[in-house]
């Protein structure tokens, strides 16, 4: 029987969201007919860890349905096990970018790449905790649906259960190694008051992470298009593309992949909005066929944004994300140069020739990334109030800041040569805590 992981990584408060994730898990299980490992891994603590902990024990009990709820302690053991049996040199590193100290949109992810591998799961279907289920006549619309009907197929059997076929032939061959969709709501970045307070600023901060050479017309586009998703798009019947998918159409809380996780890792960056969107770049500048569907997530802020301190936080994730697309775009016009060589002739992907990628792209002169500080700040003062409070904050910061953006890509590279060990490791590791190694597992 088939087995698909079913992830939410989260570092807040989401008991709904465990709950509602549960439903989908047994959606699945019951239209598909498929062994559902839902994945929850926690990294909060205390009182919001006991309530994850009651939420995911109070998933009904449902057949092949089986819930698995990770803390940070029960997740570096089980990396602990697989660093040491993939016998990798500084296996101290490789735990830290696997499970760094900071919030690492990456990193969460590859663990439940790693993790997905060990419970013997085929595919890894990804939601988020700041997200929910649209609800349309009382049912809510679950992404797993378009998922589980396309992902890991051959293209040319995949293109007979789509809407819209716009995939060229020479790719028939190939299976379908990511589907996905986007989101309707809010921002998928917390700069909508931006917005409202001054929508030049808004465009010249939402601008600098286009590449510096773009246009003006070219980086209005990109402004224009960033971070909306669906925009207010609902659901009424279902739409569905074959394609080499554009990554600007999809979003991480709503994502499935097959195969080209199991290859290529995602970059482990500390406090960078972003940092787990490289697939998507990959699965199509790679030639790699995808699905397109319009089951859309409801995408909302939580709380703790809405504070001085989550506030700051943010916004140093966003500078951290617009340092980074320096290497990123390298990276990017590289792979887009190279398409299906890429490739083996097993349609996987080459993980050499992209870690030779990324490490290329840390050489790259940081004074663009110099004059995108510069700009950051200025336009953060021009808001005033907690913006320049924060603006205020960069210069003690930049060299350190500039320094980190080039690390990340190091650590990336690095990462990306070890990650065939470490999956293979994972697959012959049992992910559970030993106390639950002997039959004491809840399903």
């Amino acid at each position: 029987m088939r087995r698909i992981c079913l992830t939410l990584p989260t570092n807040r408060a989401c008991a709904a969201t465990i709950s509602a994730i549960g439903e989908e898990a047994a959606y699945a299980a019951g239209h598909f007919g498929v062994e559902v490992h839902l994945l929850i891994l926690d990294s909060t603590e205390g009182p919001v860890f006991a309530e994850h902990a009651q939420a995911a024990r109070g998933i009904p009990a449902v057949p092949r349905v089986h819930v698995h709820h990770l803390g940070e302690a029960d997740q570096r053991d089980f990396l602990q096990r697989v660093i040491r049996h993939a016998g990798l040199p500084k296996p101290e590193l490789i735990l830290d970018l696997m499970l760094p100290d900071g919030v690492s949109y990456g990193a969460c992810t590859n663990r439940a790449f790693l993790i997905g591998a060990a419970l013997g799961c085929r595919s890894l279907h990804r939601r988020d905790s700041d997200s929910r289920y649209q609800v349309v006549n009382g049912a809510p619309v679950f992404p797993v649906h378009q998922e589980l009907t396309s992902i890991g197929k051959r293209a040319a059997e995949a293109a007979h259960g789509v809407t819209e076929n716009a995939l060229a032939p020479e790719h028939a061959d190939k299976p379908v190694a990511m589907v996905g969709s986007s989101f309707v709501g809010e921002l998928s970045v917390d700069i909508g008051e931006m917005y409202r307070l001054d929508r030049d600023v808004y465009h010249d901060v939402v601008s600098l992470w286009a590449p510096e050479n773009w246009t003006d017309e070219a980086k209005r586009e990109l402004v224009d298009e960033s971070f909306r998703g669906a925009g207010s798009e609902t659901f009424t019947d279902d739409h569905t593309t074959l394609a080499l998918v554009d990554p600007m159409r999809v979003d991480m809380c709503n994502i499935s992949f097959q195969q080209v996780h199991e290859q290529i890792p995602l970059p482990p960056a500390t406090d960078t909005i972003g940092s787990d969107y490289f697939l998507m770049h990959l699965v199509q500048d790679a030639t790699l066929p995808g699905v397109l569907h319009n089951r859309n997530i409801v995408n909302f802020y939580t709380r703790e944004r809405r504070t001085d301190q989550g506030f700051l936080a943010y916004h140093l994730r966003y500078a951290k994300f617009v340092l980074s697309m320096l290497y990123f775009h390298h990276v990017y016009d590289r792979m887009a140069e190279a398409r299906a060589s890429l490739l083996d002739d097993r349609h996987r992907v080459r993980p050499l020739a992209i870690a030779e990628m990324v490490r290329e792209s840390a050489l790259l002169d940081p004074a663009e990334n110099v004059r995108r500080l510069e700009s950051l700040e200025r336009s953060y003062r021009k808001l005033g109030g907690r913006y320049a409070a924060f603006a205020g904050t960069l210069p003690a910061r930049r060299a350190r800041l500039l320094d980190e953006a080039r690390h990340d890509m190091e650590d990336f590279a690095l990462l990306i040569e070890a990650w065939e060990p470490l999956m293979a490791a994972s697959k012959v590791t049992d992910p559970r805590p030993a106390a639950r190694q002997h039959g004491r597992d809840r399903r």
